[in-house]
């Protein structure tokens, strides 16, 4: 069975690194916890770091965190369904807003509950995902401060996750002028200024970062250790936080050429033959995992002479090139983890977990 390993010490030493950089930078910083899919053992790895407050965008998870420490603070970190406003008003503290109409039932569930519910109030910088747009958001804001129940804590906005825009100084300073014209306008103060995620800590070397950013949301530099601009590991950073283990059940040579006829495979690809591997053979190994754990562009085999030559729904094919001596039916073969990869692995009931020390 393939398993995932947490290195503990590594995850602690990604995290030290942070804590100085944001403490340094007087920032504060969540964690992004949603890579972990509500395994609890994990969780309470971070919480045991000393962890203070989490975002995540599944309730579960959210609930898993809860139920392990009920006095961190938890964000949900995408616009709440309206299926989901009791149970978000339940397991989290603040929440990520765009609409009106759901923040006037998040009002309404938390007067039911009897509580004060906080929100961040997300702003359209140029990615085209969730926030509202900057010539609304006056108006957006004044409607939303009349709600009884409902506090805005701060204004936020999410870059580079869909379509790639980078975040920059100028769009940085103009969240900054949107929440001084908010706080001028309505005699309000908004505490966060929430813009910051991995891909802006390198901008946070650089000093591009106005002071008035004050709080980040961390997931895949602590789990990665990755300079998401320059896709190199930061140095004094572990990028080997998690690895991935898969047994070898099959090692056979065998024709890299399919023998019969031709049609898309079950993922719907159709493979394309080069005339010169007609006749050719290489020594192939099946491993137990597959696409249904797994999406072969976001794994890496540890051992570089090996080549991923592609998978099924459940047994993933390596190439063992001039390695295949080294190899025999029941070793174990590591894999390096990216981001999207690890996602899909803690997904999957069918990967084991494990913590080493």
């Amino acid at each position: 069975m393939a398993y995932i390993e947490l290195y503990r010490k590594k995850l602690k030493n990604n995290f030290d690194y942070l804590n100085k950089l944001f403490e340094t930078n007087n920032i504060e910083w969540a964690v992004v916890t949603k890579l972990l899919c509500g395994n609890k053992q994990y969780l309470q790895e971070l919480i045991n770091l000393g962890i203070s407050e989490f975002c995540d965008s599944r309730v579960s998870n959210l609930k898993a965190i809860k139920k392990l420490s009920p006095d961190v603070q938890t964000v949900y970190i995408k616009p709440p369904a309206k299926r989901s406003i009791k149970s978000i008003v339940s397991v989290a503290d603040v929440s990520f807003n765009t609409e009106l109409e759901t923040i006037k039932l998040l009002s309404q569930e938390a007067q039911v509950q009897g509580k004060l519910h906080r929100v961040v109030i997300m702003v359209e910088m140029g990615d085209l995902r969730e926030g509202v747009m900057g010539e609304d958001l006056i108006k957006f804001y004044g409607e939303v401060f009349e709600f009884p129940a409902i506090k805005i804590i701060g204004i936020g906005a999410n870059i580079n996750c869909l379509s790639g825009v980078l975040p920059t100084q100028d769009k940085y300073i103009q969240l900054s002028l949107y929440k001084q014209l908010i706080e001028s306008k309505f005699n309000r103060q908004i505490p966060w200024i929430t813009a910051g995620t991995s891909i802006t800590i390198p901008l946070l070397f650089r000093k591009q970062v106005p002071s008035s950013i004050n709080h980040f949301r961390i997931g895949e530099t602590l789990f990665f250790g990755r300079n998401l601009l320059t896709e190199e590991t930061f140095e004094g950073m572990n990028a080997d936080v998690f690895m991935l283990y898969t047994e070898i059940i099959e090692i056979s040579e065998k024709p890299i050429v399919p023998i019969g006829y031709l049609a898309e495979n079950p993922s719907g690809e159709t493979l394309e033959v080069n005339e010169e591997d007609y006749g050719v053979k290489a020594y192939r190994a099946i491993v137990d995992v597959g696409l249904l754990d797994i999406q072969t562009d976001f794994i890496e085999p540890e051992d570089t002479g090996i080549e991923i030559v592609g998978a099924s729904s459940d047994m993933l094919i390596l190439d063992l090139r001039k390695q295949y001596k080294e190899y025999q039916v029941g070793d174990v073969i590591p894999f390096r983890l990216k981001y999207m990869g690890a996602l899909g692995l803690f997904n999957s009931n069918y990967i084991e977990k494990r913590i080493i020390d």
